[in-house]
């Protein structure tokens, strides 16, 4: 085979390479997704499936009354678990009164908070 020749295939064998990558380039760009993705705006803890505590604080405001009433009312407490937690948010500052996942817990949060008493759900550590 003259040299000619051999330049000239090789020449058709670039230019087929070529074109081969270019309607591979084509082809993935025809089925690459180009739509925009919406941005979801969420809640950090809430993505996590981390078990969590609802804590309630203790203050100089309410009652034992007040939160063994609000612990049986939101939490389900019975009568002697609910005395129990307010005596013991009563002499440590604060308790876990609830252990659950925090989509769960955090109504149950806002509830007592709106009650006047301070709660907060905490990831467990």
């Amino acid at each position: 085979m003259t040299r000619f020749l051999q330049h000239k295939l090789l020449m058709q064998y670039e230019g087929i390479v070529f074109w081969i990558a270019m309607f591979k380039f084509a082809f993935e760009m025809y089925n690459t997704n180009t739509h925009t993705k919406e941005l979801v705006d969420t809640d950090v803890l809430s993505d996590l499936e981390e078990p969590c505590h609802l804590i309630m604080w203790n203050d100089e405001v309410n009652t034992f009354e007040w939160v063994i009433e609000t612990l049986m009312d939101l939490c389900g407490h019975s009568q002697e678990q609910a005395e129990q937690c307010a005596w013991i948010i009563h002499t440590k500052g604060k308790y876990a009164v609830k252990n659950g996942f925090y989509d769960d817990l955090k109504p149950l949060c806002d509830a007592i908070t709106d009650r006047g008493i301070g709660a907060t759900v905490e990831v467990i550590a």
